[in-house]
């Protein structure tokens, strides 16, 4: 566990009844020639009001009080960036990330302990894998330092909107987008670095209830020397006909095949698969096409460590009609078991074994995300 003595450019932050609140001269980014604002928090949300949202949480947006922008230098560096109250921000309409999609998105949660304190997960991993993703659109990306930094700072000034542990958590998106404009197929001449912050609960409707999946036959995910295994913006509006389809007809999500087979799992449409057969877990190797989810590694560490044998391969879609129990994980659904999987019209049901493993693991998992037992694992930042 790592932990982090707050620190702002040109912010102080008060502490009143052991919680973060930002006063109204809190400054932030003061450069007037970007634009920055001497942020105040917003006024239509109370303390109170915010406390009675808690149990009508759903994964939905909501307006929060501050988002993080930083913009890249001539270099390809980036600097000066900082807090500024939440709302649009400005774009050209011959943005690369509108025009040819330019841009890249991360994903992960806040929580906050029994003390008050903030708990963030593996942030750097996040920072890494962002870079790596930008190497592959042709971006330059924040240094990890500055990522971690932004996150922080972000969070905090947001500390207000991370709901009790047991209503939820505070879903932290990174974007880095080309803003440049430009009309030929080329990488944008300026880049954004965009945090914001929202309250969410479950991602699924049906909260922890075990979710039904179709596999899908004829739309893929991702291809062989594409960016299947980046959070490239572009990955999931191709997805969603698909997702559309499956919802309609009853199910929860899609799990989506190799596209050269068509018959190998890859993953559903935002979360890493898994299945558990006796004492072996097996999930799709990475090979170019598969996201290497944050969950994903977290839970095969864990796995490890509680004495499973794990499987990173190649996994035919008929094994899974063999399997005991099957599960997804992903940031925004931790782990969350399959009941049913639906192939060709054929179906088949899990449940008899009472999800024991994939529970085992959400369980591990979250009780570290949420500080309730010592992370002995050094994967969470404190923040003091």
């Amino acid at each position: 566990m790592f932990n982090v003595q707050l620190s702002f450019t040109n912010a102080t932050i008060f502490q009143f009844s052991s919680s973060f609140m930002v006063q109204h001269h809190l400054q932030l980014a003061a450069a007037s020639s970007h634009g920055w604002l001497r942020a105040t928090p917003s006024d239509g949300h109370s303390e109170t009001s915010v406390d009675k949202r808690w149990d009508s949480l759903a994964f939905n947006p909501v307006k929060t009080d501050y988002i993080y922008v930083m913009k890249s230098c001539k270099d390809g560096s980036f600097s000066n960036g900082g807090l500024r109250h939440y709302g649009n921000i400005e774009i050209s309409p011959s943005a690369a990330v509108l025009n040819y999609g330019q841009g890249i998105i991360e994903n992960l949660k806040a929580y906050k302990n029994k003390n008050g304190s903030i708990i963030l997960f593996r942030v750097e991993e996040n920072g890494l894998r962002m870079r790596v993703g930008a190497d592959r659109m042709c971006m330059p990306a924040p240094t990890i330092e500055q990522f971690v930094e932004a996150v922080t700072s972000t969070v905090s000034a947001n500390e207000r909107w991370i709901p009790p542990s047991n209503k939820g958590f505070l879903h932290v998106r990174p974007l880095l987008m080309g803003n440049g404009p430009v009309l030929s197929l080329t990488p944008a001449p300026e880049f954004i670095f965009l945090i914001y912050v929202t309250p969410v609960r479950n991602y699924f409707e049906g909260g922890l209830k075990p979710i039904n999946v179709v596999v899908e036959n004829d739309i893929h995910r991702a291809t062989l020397g594409g960016v299947g295994n980046i959070k490239a913006i572009g990955n999931y509006a191709g997805i969603m006909k698909a997702q559309a389809k499956a919802k309609a007809n009853g199910f929860s999500d899609v799990l989506y095949l190799d596209s050269i087979h068509n018959r190998n799992l890859e993953e559903v449409s935002t979360a890493n698969v898994f299945f558990v057969k006796d004492n072996t877990i097996s999930t799709p190797v990475l090979g170019g096409t598969i996201l290497p989810g944050i969950t994903r590694k977290s839970i095969i560490e864990i796995a490890h460590s509680q004495g499973f044998k794990v499987e990173e391969r190649l996994v035919p879609v008929e094994e899974l009609f063999d399997a005991d129990e099957v599960f997804c994980c992903g940031n925004a659904v931790c782990v969350l078991p399959v009941g049913s999987i639906t192939l060709n019209g054929k179906r088949v049901d899990y449940g008899e074994s009472g999800f024991v493993v994939s529970q085992q693991l959400r369980s591990a998992l979250a009780n570290i995300q949420m500080g309730l037992i010592e992370d002995k694992m050094g994967w969470t930042t404190l923040l003091n």
